[in-house]
């Protein structure tokens, strides 16, 4: 079967729309705004496009949350491409995963509710994408030497979890590379 360029046109139309209404949701969902009207109208579609692509709140709060963790998980090959590995780690937690955490938080109760009809474990699915990317930014330190070969990568991830108490609105940035700097003292190759 041939494939006609205006079929072509409005799939790709579709997928434009359906990534600009997660975009658009992604930001409006912390605020607790979380109406249809004001989604479609922000991401310059109708409001019957926002029901086709998600017919329900949970729907789009599920599918901001897994937009979110995707992005987070798939950004960590680019890093390990462009940096050295202790660069990659310290962008991924302060540019990418500090972002994530506050995001996160401010979709918590939205998340928790819209969990509760979500076929699987949304939390623990996000979870092990996220140890898996930790693994990945260990590893690569520990071959380059950068850090000790014994580190468990879900305990470098857990002792990121404090990464949930940033206040959005404050030194968040500095904060972040606080903590990272500490990590990195108890991560090193050269520590005991």
């Amino acid at each position: 079967m041939r494939t006609t360029g205006s079929v072509s046109h409005r799939r790709a139309d579709t997928r434009r729309n359906h990534e600009r209404i997660l975009a658009v949701a992604a930001e409006v969902l912390p605020t607790g705004e979380m109406s249809f009207n004001t989604i479609a109208k922000k991401a310059g579609v109708g409001v019957g496009t926002v029901y086709r692509h998600f017919p329900t709140q949970d729907a789009l709060v599920l599918a901001v949350y897994r937009r979110e963790v995707r992005h987070l998980v798939e950004v960590v090959p680019c890093l390990l491409q462009e940096h050295h590995p202790e660069k990659a780690f310290r962008t991924w937690v302060t540019g990418h995963l500090a972002r994530y955490m506050m995001t996160k938080r401010g979709l918590a109760g939205a998340l928790q509710k819209a969990s509760t009809s979500a076929p699987g474990d949304v939390a623990a699915d996000a979870y092990r994408a996220m140890a898996g990317s930790a693994t990945a930014l260990v590893e690569a330190n520990v071959r380059a030497g950068t850090v000790r070969s014994d580190l468990d990568p879900e305990t470098v991830l857990r002792g990121l979890g404090g990464l949930m108490f940033l206040d959005p609105d404050g030194d968040w940035r500095r904060q972040t590379e606080s903590l990272v700097d500490l990590l990195w003292r108890g991560m090193a190759a050269d520590s005991p």
